[in-house]
Order: C-alpha cells, then sequence, then structure tokens
C-alpha cells in the first residue's frame, strides 16, 4: 500500500521535483540524484505515516537540505564538476535560429524550396529536382545562389 502511494506520488509528481531539483543545481545528474536520495528517504518516513499529509512539500524539502548540504561538502573539500560556462545558453540558441529563419524567409520562394527541402526534409538533389519539376543541376545552382545571398546578407548584417 506504501510503496503503491509512493509510486502514484512519484508518477505525477516526479517530473516537477526534477525540475526543481535541476533549478537548484544547474546539473541534471546532480538533479536527478537529489531527487533519487529525497525518495530513498521519503520511503522510509511515508511507512512511518508522517509525510503522507504533504508528499510534495517534504520533497521540496529534502531536495532542498540534500542540495545545502551538496554545497556545504563543496566547500570543505569535496571537488564537484562545474557547468561548463562556455555552453551559450538556450535564448542565444532562440535568437539564432530565428535569424537564421529570417535570412531564409527573404530569399526567393525557389531557393527557399530548395534549401528547406535539403536540410529540414533531408531530400537529396534527385528528389528536390522532382518536386521542383527542374533539373539537379538547377537545385545545385539554386542552392548555391542561396547560400551566397546569405552569406551577404549576413556579412552586411554584421557590419
Amino acid at each position: 500500500m506504501v510503496d503503491e502511494q509512493l509510486s502514484a506520488f512519484v508518477s505525477r509528481d516526479g517530473a516537477a521535483l526534477l525540475r526543481f531539483a535541476y533549478l537548484l543545481c544547474r546539473d541534471s545528474g546532480r538533479a536527478e540524484d537529489l531527487v533519487q536520495d529525497a525518495l530513498v528517504r521519503m520511503l522510509r518516513r511515508w511507512r512511518s505515516g508522517s509525510v503522507a499529509d504533504s508528499p510534495l512539500a517534504y520533497a521540496r524539502r529534502v531536495i532542498t537540505n540534500e542540495y545545502l548540504g551538496w554545497r556545504r561538502l563543496r566547500a570543505s573539500g569535496e571537488v564537484a564538476l562545474e557547468h561548463d560556462a562556455a555552453v551559450p545558453d538556450a535564448a542565444g540558441l532562440v535568437d539564432e535560429r530565428d535569424r537564421v529563419w529570417r535570412l531564409i524567409g527573404s530569399l526567393p520562394p525557389r531557393a527557399r524550396a530548395v534549401l528547406v527541402l535539403r536540410y529540414y526534409e533531408e531530400l537529396p538533389d534527385r528528389e528536390i529536382a522532382a518536386v521542383l519539376g527542374c533539373a539537379e543541376a538547377t537545385v545545385r545552382s539554386i542552392a548555391a545562389r542561396a547560400f551566397h545571398t546569405l552569406r551577404g546578407v549576413a556579412v552586411a548584417e554584421e557590419a
């Protein structure tokens, strides 16, 4: 019965706990460890009946305490891997993706179609030619001109 209740709790709130732990430590592996440790502690307490009233609040508290304890351990000599600062944040990736799509959107329709079919749909030139009703050499020529245009626009934007 206790195991079923805990399983239901994990099914319902496990993802939220994992997100919470990740926001604390900013490391997915450590976040998983924090949640797992919290669930082990919860199982012990659940059997005694002291967690059943508000398991989510208890889990958050255990995760927070484990995280803070881990930070204290690091300060006392434990060495942990830090998050790589060179990794771009998601906002920068979204901005770059938006910029690329705006550049592609500025191309003539056939050029845009060639690039989308080639890189988004991953079609070979033969199939792109069949879709557009032209020769394979025409597809390659359109793609080359599209890239030339994109390079020119990108250089102009950076200047």
